[in-house]
C-alpha cells in the first residue's frame, strides 16, 4: 500500500529551525510533484510547498517565502521541508502530500498522516 510517513516535527523556539522529512513507499517521489500542507488548530488546511518533477520547479505560500525549502532526494525517496526563523504563526500540523502528476497544478490525491510542528518559547 502506498505510504506517505511524515517526521522530524517536535517544539522549538521562535527564531529556530526544523527539517521535516517524507519517506514515500510504493511509488517513486520522482515521478510526481510533492509538496508539504498544514493545518493549524481551529483553522483551514492550507498549502505550504510544492515542488514539481519537472525542471524542479518549487512554489511557496507567502507566508512561508524566504524561510522555508523544500527539495528531494530521488534516491532516498524522500521529501524535505526545511524551515528556518519560525514563529509562533507556523504551529500546525504539517502533510506531506502527493499531487496526481509531475506538476504541482495537479490536483493531490494522498496525503501521510502529520507531524505536529509547536513554535513556542
Amino acid at each position: 500500500q502506498l505510504q506517505l510517513v511524515e517526521s522530524g516535527g517536535g517544539l522549538v523556539q521562535p527564531g529556530g529551525s526544523l527539517r521535516l522529512s517524507c519517506a514515500a513507499s510504493r511509488f517513486n517521489v520522482a515521478n510526481y510533484a510533492m509538496g508539504w500542507a498544514r493545518q493549524a488548530p481551529g483553522k483551514e488546511r492550507e498549502g505550504v510547498s510544492c515542488i514539481s518533477s519537472i525542471g524542479g520547479i518549487t512554489n511557496y505560500a507567502d507566508s512561508v517565502k524566504g524561510r522555508f525549502t523544500i527539495s528531494r532526494d530521488n534516491a532516498k525517496n524522500t521529501v524535505y521541508l526545511q524551515m528556518s526563523s519560525l514563529k509562533p504563526e507556523d504551529t500546525a500540523v504539517y502533510y506531506c502530500v502527493r499531487y496526481s502528476g509531475r506538476l504541482c497544478t495537479r490536483s493531490s490525491d494522498y496525503w501521510g498522516q502529520g507531524t505536529q510542528v509547536t513554535v513556542s518559547s
